[in-house]
């Protein structure tokens, strides 16, 4: 080692024992942290973490129960008429309208329809309805409305209205209003008016 290294070692490690002795002398820079209260006491804590502990043995049964409602809602829902806006719903039901009719002994001919306005049924729901016009005898009208009873969507006869019977054929001119039950989203919001 040349004497210019063997000052630069003695000269560092001179500093490095310098900077040592200061760092213990003054301690961290960020000193000791200060203890602070616990916000909550022991004993809260205990009664909170024994309410979280009886819900927790709960939410298996809770679960259960969920799953059960849920079930049991999708099937009763499974007859709703499922469409992206009224009118789509209501040409499904015009179509189950016209199958039922074309299924009867003789087939029912619809010689007119008349579609509805969506209206609210209940809080969670909605009905759209079609009016239809056909001539048939009373028997051929019981049969139509039983077979629309046992379709699989929920649909119900609103209204009947008879007109002068023809007695030669035996039939009468019937107009039928026919309701079927959609998801709420289908029918539009009323604007309310505000009176001064």
């Amino acid at each position: 080692m040349t004497g210019r290294e063997r000052r630069l070692v003695t000269i560092g490690s001179v500093a490095a024992g310098a900077m040592l002795v200061y760092w213990m002398v003054s301690g961290p820079s960020s000193g000791p942290k200060a203890m602070t209260e616990p916000v909550e006491s022991v004993e809260r804590t205990e009664k909170r973490l024994d309410t979280l502990r009886k819900a927790a043995a709960k939410l298996p049964a809770t679960e259960e129960i969920s799953k059960k409602v849920a079930a049991e809602l999708a099937q009763r829902e499974k007859g709703l008429i499922q469409a992206d806006t009224a009118a789509q719903a209501q040409a499904r039901l015009l179509q189950i309208l016209r199958e039922v009719a074309r299924n009867q002994k003789p087939p029912l001919d619809i010689r007119q329809t008349e579609l509805g306005q969506a209206a609210s049924f209940g809080d969670s729901y909605g009905q759209v309805g079609i009016s239809i016009t056909t001539d048939c005898s009373t028997a051929q009208l019981v049969n139509f409305i039983a077979y629309l009873s046992v379709q699989p969507e929920l649909i119900a006869t609103e209204e009947i209205r008879f007109g002068n019977g023809n007695p030669k054929t035996k039939t009468v001119p019937v107009r039928l209003t026919v309701t079927a039950i959609v998801p709420r989203k289908l029918v539009p919001e009323r604007k309310t008016t505000v009176t001064f």
